[in-house]
């Protein structure tokens, strides 16, 4: 389901004065965004690997872009999930912690990066891929099925974080 290899030619054309920011949607179906200079450039689903996030795929990806910060959604159950559905989230979420733990890393919750964003609470996923297909044109492609929705909301999770190191009002826990 996914190619590590297709980050790996980014990794030459890094130069020191770029900054590299990985935004994480954690969960199977969620996605992992790389913004670089501020600018969604690279997103992709989780890489997933026997119906599980691979770590082994994930800190591939990660150490080929080697970036300067990460951020990750910070997630909790929602009322009415099953018991196994909460236990794979966690465990994803997991993962992407325990992946991440190389690199500067911020924990934001899905209201913060959505308030900042102006979606309003309560808006479904749709929200946040139109959102993404307006601010990011060059990436519409990434953003062309409904299933998109996490590749969208790791890239918004990336901008906010970027947002908030340039002082636009961001606030990250």
């Amino acid at each position: 389901r996914h190619d590590a290899g297709a980050f790996r030619h980014h990794e030459t054309e890094r130069e020191d004065h770029v900054t590299i920011i990985a935004a994480i949607d954690p969960g199977k179906s969620g996605a992992i965004a790389f913004l670089i200079d501020g600018v969604p450039q690279i997103v992709e689903d989780m890489p997933v690997a026997d119906k599980a996030v691979s770590p082994i795929l994930l800190r591939s990806i990660l150490t080929d872009m080697d970036p300067h910060h990460v951020v990750i959604e910070q997630v909790a159950s929602r009322p009415g999930q099953g018991v196994s559905s909460v236990f794979d989230f966690g465990r994803s979420y997991g993962i992407a912690l325990g992946v991440c733990a190389q690199w500067p890393t911020t924990l934001v919750m899905p209201q913060t990066w959505k308030r900042h964003h102006r979606i309003p609470a309560g808006s479904d996923k749709e929200a946040s891929r139109a959102l993404a297909l307006r601010l990011y044109p060059h990436l519409s492609d990434r953003l062309a099925r409904k299933s998109d929705d996490g590749r969208a909301e790791a890239m918004l999770i990336g901008q906010g974080l970027h947002d908030t190191q340039h002082n636009n009002t961001y606030e990250s826990e």
